[in-house]
């Protein structure tokens, strides 16, 4: 049973807010099998077969068919969302930033699939277990990185920055950042504290993409948990039981967007409303979560005169 999120909480790829990178890294393996013209990552697959839950394998490897159990609207969203990101950082480092760091990375293969330029550093960051995990996963798989890949092994609760400052990470240098999936499982308070650790460690001309969800209004996030509910009892019935309403953080946040541009960044922003249709995918019907409106968000650093409070 997975049990509400808490401060010092713990977890692995197969517990707790974990097994939504496993969930995640699903969905990309069954976009991919189903259409590799917006995304191909043929590590997914195998890496949510190594985890070991069940059902999940089961989706990946196309055992289990979708059905019920994964509406069609995520999987096209697994879609966008990964072009997005991949293009955020082929543009970034198509521009000549080298530095390249994946928050929370989970199951991200991008430092083994994407065609990095010469001289690349991607330094991917999560929990010592995940990134052991996935090291020793793929290696035993015969992947080679693309990129010089670094990892920092760390707990974004505790002083991140010290360790991948620790793995060769510049600070003076340009860097091209993403919190993909990230934000909604921080307290709010810690969703702040990341996106100011961010500024402050980004020289002029860094880059950043995190996704951007509007504040809820009255009611919103009860039907956002209903509707994880629901999700969560059709895969409990197939013994796996992810309490997807439990492993978020409610209340009221800062947006991230304003937030990042009231820190001094320039931004670009998509909804996936839009980048949905731009691929030409079906719309979000029935969006009582407000899924569609949210942000997909690129942004790049001018740096003010004073640091932690910049001028828009």
């Amino acid at each position: 049973m997975t049990s509400t999120r808490y401060d010092g909480d713990t977890w692995d790829l197969a517990s707790s807010v974990g097994t939504t990178a496993t969930a995640a890294a699903a969905a990309r393996a069954i976009a991919t099998r189903t259409d590799r013209r917006l995304i191909d990552d043929p590590f997914a697959e195998p890496l949510v077969r190594a985890v070991g839950i069940d059902l999940l394998t089961g989706l990946a490897t196309g055992e289990v068919p979708p059905g019920d159990l994964v509406e069609q609207v995520w999987i096209d969203v697994a879609k966008v969302r990964t072009k997005f990101y991949d293009e955020f950082f082929l543009a970034a480092t198509s521009a000549g930033i080298t530095q390249v760091v994946i928050l929370a990375s989970g199951l991200d293969s991008r430092a083994y699939r994407l065609p990095w330029p010469a001289g690349t550093v991607v330094y991917e960051l999560d929990k010592p277990e995940v990134i052991e995990f996935k090291t020793r996963t793929l290696a035993e798989l015969g992947a080679a990185p693309t990129a010089d890949r670094r990892v920092a092994a760390v707990d974004l609760r505790d002083d991140w920055p010290a360790v991948l400052r620790a793995a060769g990470f510049d600070p003076a240098r340009p860097t091209a950042w993403s919190a993909e999936g990230l934000l909604g499982y921080l307290p709010p308070e810690a969703q702040d504290r990341l996106l100011d650790t961010i500024t402050e460690l980004s020289a002029p001309a860094s880059r950043v993409a995190t996704e951007s969800k509007p504040n809820p209004q009255p009611g919103d996030e009860e039907k956002t948990k209903q509707r994880l509910d629901r999700m969560s009892d059709q895969w409990r019935e197939n013994n796996f039981d992810p309490g997807m309403a439990r492993v978020r953080y409610y209340g009221e946040r800062n947006e991230a967007a304003p937030y990042l541009t009231d820190h001094g960044w320039i931004l670009n922003g998509v909804t996936i409303r839009d980048l949905l249709a731009a691929n030409n995918l079906p719309p979000v019907n029935d969006d009582d979560i407000h899924l569609g409106e949210v942000v997909y968000v690129s942004a790049a650093l001018r740096r003010g005169p004073s640091a932690g409070n910049r001028p828009s």
